[in-house]
């Protein structure tokens, strides 16, 4: 399982990130009326993913920009709600239906998909080394795979960050076997996983999800977020598929 695109470093003190250069006027997007500039906010989804060290989720880029408020959850539908009533004593009697408004205009996580996309196709068009991806649900900025062994030797991290076989022969099963007790995971295996599990639980790669409905309730091990990010996946679907695998050793 090797991650596709390589994650980029940024500084941990996001002023250390901010050019001293003529400020451009803020930019604020409305939600209603028309179309908002996507131009415009894609240059502030671009300045706040470049000085954030760590993936930022959708909601928060909108709060960021003032497109969703802290206290304003979000509808399936991407319409905000503001206030919550308590539920009417009388007879409900039937509504008409509210026009369901356009989402490209009116949900901000749309308005952040839409961002990405044009970011994503100015990088490519000019040819940047650089790509925005969602993983886990969030955005970070990446550096695109074919520079891995460059970024390794500079960053020091060939050495240091590699997992060992039986760590990445650990971390496989229990992904595509989630959630998985010890004993199962050692009869796959066939040797003893104490050591391995503690190291990948110390890089929070996997988690202890539960305890098994069984014997003595086992812990049962899972993979985390941390996961998905370390190997560019947007969710355990992206996960290879076994007939993947099948091909590969044919070829």
């Amino acid at each position: 399982m090797e991650a596709s695109p390589t994650l980029s470093t940024t500084p941990a003190d996001h002023t250390a990130t901010i050019a001293d250069l003529a400020p451009a006027e803020a930019v604020r997007v409305p939600i209603e009326g028309a179309q908002p500039d996507i131009a415009a906010l894609a240059q502030q989804v671009e300045a706040l993913l470049i000085s954030s060290p760590r993936p930022v989720p959708p909601t928060k880029l909108g709060q960021a920009l003032g497109l969703i408020t802290p206290e304003q959850p979000l509808l399936e539908d991407g319409d905000a709600i503001t206030t919550t009533q308590p539920p009417s004593t009388e007879a409900c009697t039937p509504k008409p239906k509210r026009p369901r408004k356009n989402k490209a205009l009116h949900d901000p996580v749309a308005l952040i998909e839409q961002a990405v996309a044009l970011l994503n196709e100015q990088y490519a068009q000019s040819s940047r080394q650089f790509r925005i991806e969602k993983l886990a649900g969030s955005y970070r900025v990446m550096i695109l795979s074919h520079h891995r062994k460059a970024l390794d030797a500079f960053h020091g991290t060939q050495a240091a960050g590699r997992l060992s076989k039986a760590a990445v022969e650990t971390l496989a099963i229990i992904a595509y076997k989630q959630p998985i007790t010890r004993a199962k995971l050692e009869a796959i295996r066939g040797v003893a996983c104490g050591e391995v599990l503690r190291s990948l639980l110390e890089r929070r790669l996997i988690t202890i999800v539960g305890r098994a409905e069984e014997l003595g309730r086992p812990m049962l091990y899972g993979t985390t977020r941390q996961f998905l990010e370390a190997f560019g996946l947007a969710n355990l679907k992206d996960l290879p598929a076994p007939a993947d695998f099948a091909t590969l050793n044919r070829a």
